[in-house]
């Protein structure tokens, strides 16, 4: 029996690479949520809208189409998947997954994508919202140093300029703008179990979840 599995937790805390990882592990489709709020706020600046301006991006999601491929984020058939990593990028993504349209827009692809099972999801809203009745929940954290470190680390193996510090107050504002926001705010549900991954490797967290989904589908079994 495959199960859905939702992974959610604050911004840089290593949710998409476990969520890869696993999926690896359990021959699972993963869904990067993060990166389809951040082809809208990069489909917005592209289109010389301010991404803060509701009206004006809601009106954009007509004309966006989003497909994954692997590890590829296509946005109406161009290969966006580094473009949308840019810092930018993801401060103004938190902007946009505020507003309902936009959460309307994608959490029905989202939950569309899952109707078959057998998936895995990472954001903020995935337990609580997208799919609230997910065989198994993850919440993942991590300090905000770790974090900061984590996504400086990765900016510079993508070639993207990077500054710690910048990076780390950037985490602080996005952390307050997720958990404050007055659609879906992160949060952890309450069924949602918690590992905090400061301490631990990628290999020892995606182990952790390994074990958790497997014991999750014998007792559904």
């Amino acid at each position: 029996m495959k199960i859905n599995i939702a992974i959610d937790g604050p911004a840089a805390a290593g949710k998409s690479t476990i969520a890869k990882i696993l999926a690896k592990k359990l021959d699972y489709t993963y869904i990067d949520t993060g990166a389809m709020y951040r082809c809208v706020a990069y489909f917005a600046l592209i289109n010389d809208v301010d991404p803060r301006d509701e009206d004006k991006v809601c009106r954009l999601l007509k004309d966006i189409h989003i497909d994954m491929k692997g590890d590829k984020i296509y946005l109406n058939g161009d290969d966006v998947s580094k473009k949308i990593r840019d810092n930018a990028v993801s401060m103004y993504a938190s902007s946009v997954s505020q507003y309902k349209d936009v959460r309307e827009f994608l959490v029905f692809q989202q939950r569309q994508l899952a109707s078959l099972g057998g998936v895995i999801l990472d954001g903020r809203d995935i337990g609580t919202v997208v799919l609230p009745n997910a065989q198994l929940k993850i919440y993942q954290i991590a300090s905000i140093d770790c974090r900061a470190l984590r996504r400086h680390k990765e900016n510079i193996e993508r070639g993207l300029d990077s500054s710690l510090e910048e990076i780390k107050s950037e985490i602080e504002s996005r952390d307050y703008q997720d958990m404050h926001r007055n659609i879906s705010p992160l949060k952890k549900a309450d069924d949602a179990i918690e590992i905090d991954t400061s301490d631990m490797t990628l290999e020892e967290v995606s182990q952790t979840i390994y074990q958790l989904a497997l014991e999750r589908m014998n007792d559904l079994c």
